[in-house]
């Protein structure tokens, strides 16, 4: 076997590095940079990454299953996160038990610190557009009853309750991709004032 590095696992999958986008579209708004923070520096090495993780639950056990956190940003010890879900007939889909340890760990980090959770349920999304929209609500929304928990397709022909929760795009907030930029920096901001 061969040793690990124990150098940072995102220097080592992301490279910052400039990459200069020419934009024909005058109408369109320019991003505050032509460039991505973070970008994928090996993408093989990125998705052999993940694939290795698969290997870990085999036939014959008894756990199954598994997820991750989507985004993790923490900062003078503030936590944002930040959970990716796809819309399917204008609804996303999240696992119960993904659900309930979002809720937990927002339950802990705010005992301790602050932790904003956000749950954004985007279409065929372009990051590179400021003004592509996404959808989204905050775990305060959630567990203070703002958004339905749903465990039941209230449009589907069907009533048997799923191992999900279904949450309407109509009952999120729609937000800008530069909006949400801007919350972001804005919340990165308060935990700069928070020590």
């Amino acid at each position: 076997m061969l040793p690990v590095e124990t150098s940072d696992l995102i220097e080592n999958l992301y490279e910052k590095r400039s990459s200069v986008r020419t934009r024909q579209d005058v109408n369109q708004t320019v991003r505050k940079s032509p460039k991505s923070k973070y970008q994928i520096f090996d993408e093989i090495e990125f998705t052999r990454g993940r694939e290795v993780l698969g290997d870990l639950i085999v036939h014959g056990m008894i756990a199954s299953g598994g997820t991750d956190i989507d985004w993790m940003i923490e900062h003078d010890g503030g936590f944002i996160i930040l959970e990716f879900k796809g819309f399917h007939d204008d609804k996303i889909n999240i696992a119960k038990g993904q659900m309930i340890a979002y809720e937990k760990l927002h339950e802990k980090l705010n005992m301790a610190t602050k932790c904003y959770l956000y749950i954004i349920g985007c279409d065929d999304i372009d990051f590179t557009n400021p003004d592509s929209t996404v959808y989204m609500f905050e775990m305060n929304q959630w567990r203070t009853g703002g958004i339905s928990k749903n465990t039941t397709d209230i449009f589907g022909n069907y009533s048997n309750k799923q191992n999900k929760f279904i949450v309407y795009r109509e009952h999120m907030n729609e937000i800008s991709i530069e909006e949400l930029r801007h919350l972001i920096d804005a919340h990165w901001k308060e935990f700069e004032n928070v020590k």
